[in-house]
């Protein structure tokens, strides 16, 4: 029998896993495959598809529904990915000083030392074979393996921007500030990353790559932030006092270009997004304020329509005794007080005050104004993605902020009931199995699920760092970079999970043990600093080594509704 690699048999997907509830990831042959069969969907979508991205040895594409994603397994196991080659790309030069603190570890592994290193590197021509990770993070494969390390066994929470590294059998170059368990080597001021420019990433997948050592670097002013969230002449919206511990603007994100490296980001818990627009009669997707255990102040200019949702909070509303102050005024009358209620539309007069509390429960909160936050769109989206830095910066005191026209209806809803939310107790998140499940045995996947996950302050919105009893994988070596999503549950080798929300890379080269449901991702987001999760597998699926490997097509089915 013809194997798939056979000559007389065209290329084919080998088979298809799934990703949570609404993707799934297509393994294939290597990379040659895995080019075309991302130039297939690109150029011919499935029905439901939302995203394709592209990695080592897989394919992940994301579905609008659960539904989409069930059906999709069947379309992408009966292609034929025969495709015609690609034209070679530009060549591009990065200067580069070679003095990264993993410099010397990475001369010991290969054996080369770190003269060696820096000889190896610079002395072959890397090509880009695709995006992921961050906006401009090319994953570059080299014209030899001299070069194959291992990732760190513990990323580190913040690596430096242009910083140049090592991974696998991978090179690539940080555009900015992130996290990541590369190995660095060095550092460059080339700009990988600029949306001014008509193609953003200096070097894009099939283009080749030439790095050059130099002593020292000629800085590049950094190009001006995509997306502002204070407009200059603002006649209406908010004036923000007191941004709290963190303010962003969010709307429901930006998906479909993961190719480029960008996360849809968008606010974490979307469903308090569309209540808080849909009380107000804004689209669905309008741009609001999301704020982090309260402590946010802001001032109407201009009598303004608002609503909060997300974590119930106490909203209190001061208005001035004088139209021209804002706190008691001269003659020591008192400033008038009152408390609104949550989840419902309320007025916010011009020179009035709203201040919204700590949370009683739960962490975000959302505050939406009628019309919508007015801020620039980047890549279709007024979101912030604190991961790639595209988009509005955190909100500062003293700014204002615009009131947009993102109405559907010309009045506003009825209040809505609020759900619960979790507090510092224990919150129960429902998982399913893989798609790297069959990288821990019996033994861990009962532990994930047995044991109390405490959630750490090094939290934010690339992911929850989790804290318990660590998980042991059952298999050495390293797993080639790969697509992944909100949700995803990956396992570093220290074997402490982290749960990735919306901000989160794109690729990632840690095994995922789980994802949890697309259902349960709004109340993930709410789980506070302090508070614990316990994982509970979907449906009732089993927690063993072989769930994912092996599981039918029905048993996706009854994990996904």
């Amino acid at each position: 029998m013809e194997t798939a690699s056979s000559p007389a048999t065209a290329a084919r997907v080998l088979s298809v896993k799934p990703v949570g509830t609404t993707a799934v990831l297509a393994e294939l042959s290597g990379l040659h495959d895995v080019l075309a069969l991302q130039a297939l969907l690109l150029e011919a979508p499935l029905p439901g598809q939302v995203d394709v991205l592209a990695a080592a040895e897989t394919v992940m594409v994301k579905a609008d529904s659960p539904a989409a994603a069930r059906r999709m397994a069947a379309r992408l196991l009966a292609m034929d990915l025969t495709v015609q080659s690609h034209a070679e790309g530009a060549l591009v030069t990065i200067e580069t000083v070679y003095d990264g603190e993993d410099l010397a570890e990475v001369g010991r592994l290969t054996g080369l030392g770190a003269d060696g290193v820096v000889a190896a590197h610079t002395g072959q021509v890397w090509t880009v074979a695709f995006g992921g990770f961050a906006p401009g993070f090319g994953y570059m494969v080299g014209e030899n393996q001299a070069l194959e390390v291992p990732r760190r066994s513990s990323p580190r929470t913040a690596v430096p921007a242009g910083s140049v590294a090592l991974a696998g059998n991978y090179s690539a170059v940080y555009p900015r500030q992130s996290p990541g368990g590369w190995q660095l080597i060095g550092r460059t001021a080339a700009p990988m990353w600029d949306l001014s420019r008509e193609q953003p990433a200096l070097a894009a997948p099939g283009d080749r790559v030439q790095f050059r050592a130099v002593r020292e670097l000629v800085e590049i002013a950094a190009p001006a932030a995509a997306g502002t969230s204070g407009h200059a002449g603002v006649q209406s919206g908010l004036r923000v006092l007191s941004p709290g511990l963190q303010s962003l603007v969010q709307d429901l994100g930006r998906p479909g270009h993961a190719g480029l490296g960008v996360s849809s980001a968008g606010a974490l818990d979307r469903a308090s997004v569309r209540r808080a627009n849909r009380v107000l009669g804004n689209g669905p997707s309008a741009a609001v304020i999301e704020s982090v255990a309260g402590g946010l102040r802001v001032q109407a200019v201009g009598d303004q329509v608002l609503a909060v949702t997300g974590a119930p909070s106490a909203l209190t509303v001061v208005t001035p005794s004088s139209a021209a102050e804002t706190d008691a005024d001269d003659d020591g009358r008192p400033d008038e007080v009152r408390t609104v209620p949550m989840a419902t539309a309320f007025a916010l007069l011009d020179g009035e005050t709203l201040t919204v509390g700590a949370p009683e429960r739960g962490f975000r909160t959302y505050l939406a104004i009628r019309g919508g936050v007015e801020a620039e769109t980047v890549l279709g989206s007024r979101s912030t993605d604190t991961m790639s830095g595209i988009g509005p910066a955190p909100l500062a005191a003293g700014q204002l902020l615009g009131a947009g026209a993102a109405t559907t209806s010309n009045v506003v809803g009825n209040p809505e009931l609020q759900p619960d939310y979790p507090d510092a107790g224990v919150t129960v998140l429902d998982i399913v199995p893989g798609p790297r499940d069959d990288w821990f045995d019996a033994a861990a996947l009962e532990s994930l699920c047995s044991q109390d996950w405490a959630v750490t302050p090094r939290s934010n919105r690339v992911g929850m760092r989790l804290a318990g009893e660590p998980l042991r994988r059952s298999r050495d070596g390293e797993l080639p970079s790969e697509g992944t999503m909100a949700g995803a549950l990956q396992i570093p080798p220290e074997g402490q999970p982290v749960l990735f929300l919306a901000d989160h890379p794109i690729t990632g080269g840690y095994p995922v043990i789980g994802v949890v449901a697309d259902y349960h991702l709004d109340l993930a987001a709410q789980v506070p600093v302090g508070g614990s999760i316990r994982f509970r597998w979907a449906a009732g699926l089993p927690a063993s080594a072989d769930t994912s490997r092996n599981r039918s097509q029905d048993s996706q089915d009854e994990v996904s509704n």
